[in-house]
C-alpha cells in the first residue's frame, strides 16, 4: 500500500493541528510525501548509509538519494547528517522518524484489515547481538511458548550499533545488546532507550583443545601477543570483535568471519583463537576449550534488553520476562 501524507493551511485553520509540538506542526503543515519516502527514511536510519538502505530496499542509490532530497524539501529542514562513519538523522529527521513509525504501522494494519489477513497472534520483533542467540534464544522461546502462546516472536541478528539503529527506526521492537564498563548510554539520542540488565558475563578466549594451549584453563595475556586471531570484520562504526581488548601487541588476524559456528569450528581445527562470552560454554562444539586470561583486568560484558521509551505492550513485557528468565 502506498499513500501520500499531506497537510495544508485550510486543514490547520479548521482546528485539526493534532499536536502541540511545534516541530510536529511545522512538519504537518508543509509535508507532502509518500509512504515510500517514509520507508526510505526509516531504512536510512536503520542502515546508517544511503548505499546500505538502497541494497535492503532493492532500489538504486540514486533513487534513495532522490527520495532523501524530496523528503528534505517537503520538511523544509535538513533531515540527514553526512559523517565519516555514515549517515545519521538530524533532530528534525528524528522528529519525522517518530511520526513515520506510527504512519507506517497504521498502513500495515490497514492493509491487513482490507485483505483479511489480520494476524491472530501478537508479533514481537526481536534483535540479538551475534552471540546471544545460541545461549538465550532457545530457552526464551520455550518459556514463551508455555506462558504466552499467542505471541509470535521473530528474530534477527546484528551488531549492537546496528540493532540500536533498528530500534530507533522502528524496525525492531526489542533488542538484546551488549555493553562494556563503564556502561554509558547506548547512544546520544533523546529520549534514551529503556534498558534492563539481563546478566553480566566474563569474556574468555576459545582455543583448540589439542593445540598450543591444550589441557589448560588459563593463559597469560603476554602469551596471546603472537597468537593467530579469528575476528569479526570491523567497520568505521563497529569495533573489531574476537580479539582480546587488552592485547599488548597489534593482533595478527588470520581469519575474519561473522558466523559464530564458522569461527568456533576454525578454533576447533587449530586455525586460531577468538574471544567468546563465558555463557557460550554449554554450546561450544567439540574440540574447543576456554581459557581465562591472567595478567590483565577481567573483561566483563553486560547483556541488556532495550526498547524505545514509553509504556511497553503486554506482548513486549512478556518477551522481556522470557529473556531475563533464560539468562
Amino acid at each position: 500500500m502506498s499513500v501520500r501524507v499531506r497537510r495544508d493551511r485550510h486543514y490547520e485553520h479548521a482546528g485539526h493541528a493534532g499536536s502541540d509540538d511545534p516541530a510536529c506542526v511545522v512538519c504537518l503543515y508543509r509535508m507532502d510525501i509518500s509512504s515510500t519516502g517514509l520507508r526510505v527514511l526509516r531504512q536510512i536510519a536503520e542502515s546508517g548509509s544511503f548505499t546500505a538502505a538502497a541494497a535492503r530496499l532493492g532500489y538504486t542509490q540514486s533513487a534513495v538519494s532522490r527520495q532523501a532530497a524530496s523528503l528534505e524539501r517537503s520538511a523544509g529542514a535538513a533531515l540527514f547528517e553526512r559523517r565519516p562513519d555514515g549517515v545519521r538523522l538530524t533532530p528534525a529527521g528524528l522528529t519525522l522518524l517518530r511520526h513515520a513509525r506510527t504512519i507506517l504501522d497504521c498502513l500495515t494494519a490497514a492493509e491487513r484489515d482490507l485483505t483479511g489477513t489480520a494476524p491472530r497472534t501478537e508479533e514481537v520483533r526481536l534483535g540479538l547481538f551475534l552471540s546471544a542467540g545460541a545461549a538465550l534464544l532457545p530457552p526464551a522461546l520455550t518459556r514463551l511458548a508455555a506462558t504466552d502462546p499467542q505471541i509470535t516472536l521473530t528474530t534477527t541478528e546484528g551488531t549492537t550499533p546496528t540493532l540500536i539503529r533498528a530500534l530507533r527506526a522502528g524496525s525492531t521492537d526489542l533488542a538484546v545488546l551488549t555493553s562494556r564498563p563503564p556502561h554509558r548510554p547506548l547512544d546520544g539520542e533523546s529520549p534514551r532507550l529503556h534498558t534492563e540488565t539481563v546478566t553480566d558475563t566474563e569474556l574468555v578466549v576459545a582455543a583448540s583443545s589439542t593445540g598450543r594451549f591444550a589441557g589448560r584453563t588459563t593463559v597469560h595475556v603476554d602469551e596471546l601477543a603472537d597468537a593467530p586471531w579469528i575476528a569479526t570484520p570491523a567497520s568505521a562504526s563497529e569495533p573489531l570483535l574476537g580479539v582480546w581488548p587488552g592485547l599488548p601487541a597489534r593482533p595478527r588476524v588470520v581469519h575474519r568471519a561473522r558466523d559464530w559456528l564458522t569461527k568456533l569450528h576454525l578454533v576447533a581445527g587449530g586455525f586460531g583463537v577468538t574471544t567468546v562470552p563465558l555463557r557460550l560454554s554449554p554450546v561450544l562444539p567439540p574440540g574447543v576449550g576456554l581459557l581465562h586470561v591472567q595478567g590483565a583486568p577481567p573483561e566483563i560484558r553486560r547483556v541488556l534488553v532495550a526498547r524505545l521509551a514509553g509504556r511497553p505492550t503486554p506482548a513486549i513485557t512478556a518477551v522481556i520476562r522470557a529473556i531475563t528468565s533464560a539468562a
